[in-house]
């Protein structure tokens, strides 16, 4: 390692899921841009990080697994990843340590870190997590568990922080980065993926991990066979991630209407800005949907035997951020054996003949985009200025956060 490469920090980022890859690398080009380049990057990450310098120690696709059945087939694999991390943690002994969201591997890290920290081993580097579990929404006394092991939260919701400030931990609102989500060029993407201006278009957006592909497929692909017959001009625009592109082109081969899929993260805000109405996995596309103004549908499945375990530790008016957040639903929700194809077909053509259904979810976006917002600091920056704080790395010419 060279003399400069000793003086530039290092920040250790382990996210997992295309979310958490995608606010990972936000903060990492905020922090670039901060020092002016003059920072390093190590952990594990996905495509949005590699694009802004990380080699990752091992594909974050193996961290997304949901579910408490889902997670035992896959767990020597997943404890044998979190012993590698914490190794290599330790090893090159970063100036901060940010884990992002990923919750059941990430804070499995932190939880060790944090033991060999008390036990007088070498982690003098603060411990930092973002996006912070929903105690809002189930199993509140996690607040208090996490609270033992971080040093510091970095939260996406204003009305998060005092769920945990309750129990000592520092806790930071950076904000969620779907409040500043650009808008998109419907017209562009309808003229690039030849669909005409005025023909009725439905997003459907499946999930971005393979069991939420695998068992909502299905259920969307039949709700769109019936929906053909009824809008006969409707196309059907699908905006996908890498990890569960090509389990999705193998899964709508048989559909009606050669849906058109995109794999591209750049087309995800024009293909926003082209749909009528969309049919959306639950999870963090339903916000960015409704901060697009777009009539969402949101179905969810998850495996049959975790259910009983999820119905009594879970708040269901929760799931879905936008109808938790404005406190009514602005987007139907129809979980596991409600998720069938005859409730959603009704629930989407409702949208589509409703006159009202875009202005109400226009207003909606609206309404969110005030309670998420940050002022003129954005959500990336501001979690770049608490991780460059944490690890101590000035970055005195840019503006701090009232």
């Amino acid at each position: 390692m060279t003399e400069t490469a000793e003086r530039t920090p290092l920040v250790y980022i382990v996210a997992g899921e295309a979310s958490g890859d995608v606010l990972a690398a936000g903060l990492m080009k905020s922090l670039k841009k901060m020092t002016g380049g003059r920072v390093r990057f190590a952990g594990v990450g996905g495509d949005r990080m590699a694009a802004e310098g990380l080699t990752s120690l091992f594909p974050n696709s193996e961290m997304a697994v949901l579910g408490v059945f889902e997670v035992l087939p896959h767990a020597p694999n997943l404890l044998r990843r979190i012993s590698q991390t914490v190794d290599d943690i330790l090893k090159l002994q970063p100036d901060v340590l940010l884990t992002v969201d990923s919750k059941g591997f990430n804070l499995r890290v932190q939880k060790r870190l944090f033991k060999r920290r008390a036990a007088g081993q070498n982690v003098p580097f603060p411990l930092l997590h973002m996006v912070a579990p929903t105690v809002w929404a189930w199993r509140p006394g996690r607040a208090k568990t996490i609270s033992t092991f971080l040093d510091e939260l970095l939260v996406l919701f204003p009305f998060e922080p005092p769920y945990f400030e309750e129990h000592g931990l520092k806790t930071t609102f950076v904000g969620h980065p779907a409040s500043v989500q650009p808008d998109g060029d419907g017209a562009r993407l309808r003229a690039r993926t030849r669909i005409p201006p005025k023909v009725p278009v439905l997003g459907v957006l499946p999930g971005s991990r393979a069991g939420e592909v695998r068992r909502l497929l299905p259920s969307f692909g039949e709700t769109v066979r019936r929906l053909a017959p009824r809008y006969p001009n409707l196309r059907v625009v699908i905006p996908t991630v890498p990890g569960v592109a090509d389990m999705v082109r193998e899964g709508v081969k048989s559909w009606p209407l050669q849906p058109v899929i995109l794999e591209d993260p750049e087309d995800k805000y024009d293909a926003f800005s082209a749909m009528n109405a969309a049919l959306a996995a639950s999870g963090t596309v339903t916000l960015e949907l409704a901060l697009a103004g777009v009539p969402t549908v949101v179905g969810y499945k998850v495996n049959p035997l975790s259910v009983p375990i999820g119905r009594m530790l879970v708040n269901m008016d929760a799931v879905v951020l936008a109808n938790w957040i404005l406190k009514r639903p602005v987007q139907p929700f129809f979980m596991q054996n409600n998720c069938t194809p005859e409730a959603l077909t009704v629930a989407v053509a409702r949208l589509f003949d409703d006159s009202k259904a875009r202005g109400d979810s226009i207003a909606a976006g609206q309404a969110l985009r005030e309670v998420l917002g940050t002022g003129d600091i954005a959500p990336s920056d501001r979690a770049a200025l608490a991780v460059a704080k944490a690890a101590g790395i000035a970055v005195p010419e840019f503006p701090q956060p009232a």
